[in-house]
């Protein structure tokens, strides 16, 4: 009876964090919850989405056309950066229910005023 109650309260436990846990959602991925997490958890709930999951809906060239910098902070851009050019992985510096910090900022102090 007791191995019982614990397994409930273990499960209980689990499913009210990942009920937390994904009620912090973003609101420009609105419209992509009502399909489920695997629309974009591709590797399933526990594992970050993939690039592949990105890519199906966010395009890495439009992404670095938006993110351009002039004059001197021209290298500055996080989607085509002088390090990994577009090949940074999402994940390194956006999360959906967990607020990141763009992978750059490890080593500079760049301003992404627009991160998210």
């Amino acid at each position: 009876m007791k191995l019982m109650n614990t397994l409930i309260v273990i499960a209980l436990s689990s499913f009210i964090a990942l009920s937390v846990h994904a009620q912090d959602k973003r609101d420009y991925h609105k419209s992509v919850y009502e399909s489920g997490c695997e629309t974009c958890h591709d590797q399933g709930t526990k594992a970050f989405p993939s690039d592949d999951a990105c890519l199906q809906c966010h395009s890495m060239s439009e992404l670095a056309e938006q993110t351009k910098r002039e004059g001197h902070d021209a290298k500055q851009n996080p989607h085509d950066s002088m390090h990994y050019g577009q090949d940074a992985a999402c994940m390194e510096c956006h999360g959906e229910h967990t607020k990141k910090k763009a992978i750059c900022m490890d080593c500079h102090n760049f301003n992404y005023p627009k991160f998210k």
